[in-house]
């Protein structure tokens, strides 16, 4: 008797070759599962994070994996419409496709679209099919606190109970963090079936640069400037009023920059209010290749991270082990009760200002945060060496995806039937 190699198919809008967050961390995670022994199928959408199409085939093996591309819309992200439509094509082109389908050992579904563990739960229904949910956010919780949809109100009701119905349902869920756990405790979700294992970054791409070895300092015109750094998506689960509130107030230092990195539908807010209140001391690039992030990330002599208080537990954000993994401090402007600053707090690699917490004045504490750091060279290079530290033994690509591994190969286990060769 042999036995074949347990079979997993992730579903997730993105994959490779798109940028998008969760399509990056799926690669990785899809490739280093093949690598440890397991077949594995991605099933995601030909749509780009942006918009348009990507110049891919439909189906396709990369490096181990198999990919299924199913056509959608592509809108993109620039309207609400348009990422509905994105959302909605996908989800029902997803359905009719594992309906189809043959069955897998697990399917583990990610959160974009939201909604998608919905389908999981349908399947196991109709064809017995186990599966898992991969909880990058939680939704409709952050439509809800976004002010996208009433709170508390029908459509609102309507959505959680869909989305409890997947939930509920699963096999084993995976969690970012206690927040977040506790969040999916209360909305019904097991315990026994809750696994935590939060988001990664890869060690050789957010390596430590100095900046004399850094060819971005000189060609952004950076040298002798403390910067000042937001990377990443400005969305609506980040809050920017008191960033920008002390930058207004440090417009007129030649010695510090503030630099953002990337995009997102609060971009052109941050963009105005700069053009507005004429603070120079300031710009926002597109994001970089993914190639170029060890030298972006290490730009900065401080990385910005912010979090509205409403979002602990709802989202995580993943760009912190990247600013770890580059051993660079971090200001977190966001609530302490949050995995984000519990990371921050209990690895000591930054300072968090909670606006709920700071008094009349949370602006004047990120001054006060940012003359501290940029005062006191030797607290930066103390503080992101003990984000480097806990990143390579926490945070790194291969101790997280050994994690998920070790998970699947349990759970697959229990269902996987040998087959008589």
């Amino acid at each position: 008797m042999s036995r074949s190699k347990p079979s997993v198919l992730f579903v997730n809008q993105h994959y490779y070759p798109d940028f998008a967050s969760t399509g990056q961390h799926l690669t990785d995670l899809a490739e280093h599962l093949v690598a440890s022994g397991l077949d594995v199928s991605v099933l995601c959408s030909r749509g780009k994070y942006l918009a348009g199409d990507l110049e891919v085939p439909d189906e396709e093996v990369h490096n181990g994996v198999r990919i299924h591309r199913v056509r959608a819309s592509s809108f993109g992200r620039g309207t609400h419409l348009g990422r509905l439509a994105d959302y909605a094509t996908f989800y029902f082109r997803t359905i009719g496709r594992l309906m189809a389908r043959n069955r897998y050992d697990y399917v583990v579904f990610l959160t974009t679209p939201p909604l998608l563990s919905l389908i999981g739960g349908m399947l196991k229904r109709t064809k017995g099919q186990k599966y898992g949910i991969w909880s990058m956010d939680l939704h409709p919780d952050a439509e809800e606190e976004a002010g996208m949809i009433r709170k508390g109100g029908p459509v609102a009701a309507v959505l959680h109970g869909l989305n409890n119905f997947g939930y509920r349902n699963a096999d084993f869920v995976v969690d970012l963090g206690s927040y977040m756990k506790r969040r999916l405790m209360k909305r019904g979700v097991d315990d026994a079936g809750l696994h935590t294992i939060p988001v990664w970054s890869r060690k050789e791409e957010v390596e430590p640069v100095t900046k004399a070895e850094n060819p971005l300092i000189e060609e952004l015109g950076l040298q002798g400037k403390f910067v000042v750094m937001y990377s990443g998506n400005a969305g609506v689960v980040h809050r920017f009023q008191e960033v920008c509130e002390a930058m207004r107030r440090l417009k007129d230092d030649e010695d510090i920059f503030f630099l953002f990195v990337g995009a997102g539908p609060r971009r052109a807010e941050i963009e105005q209010f700069a053009v507005e209140h004429r603070v120079t001391n300031f710009r926002y690039l597109d994001y970089f290749d993914r190639s170029m992030l060890r030298y972006s990330l290490s730009l900065a002599d401080v990385h910005l991270l912010t979090l509205q208080d409403t979002m602990a537990g709802v989202a995580v954000p993943g760009k912190l082990y990247g600013v770890m993994g580059a051993a660079r401090p971090v200001l977190m402007v966001g609530p302490r009760a949050s995995e984000s600053a519990e990371t921050i707090l209990s690895a000591d690699c930054g300072i968090v200002v909670d606006p709920t917490q700071a008094g009349a004045d949370p602006a004047g504490e990120i001054v006060d945060a940012l003359n501290r750091l940029r005062r006191d060279p030797e607290l930066c290079k103390d503080m992101g060496e003990r984000g480097r530290y806990e990143f390579l033994r926490t945070y790194e690509k291969d101790v997280a995806c050994d994690q998920w591994t070790l998970l699947l190969k349990s759970v697959a286990g229990a269902v996987h039937e040998p087959s008589i060769a």
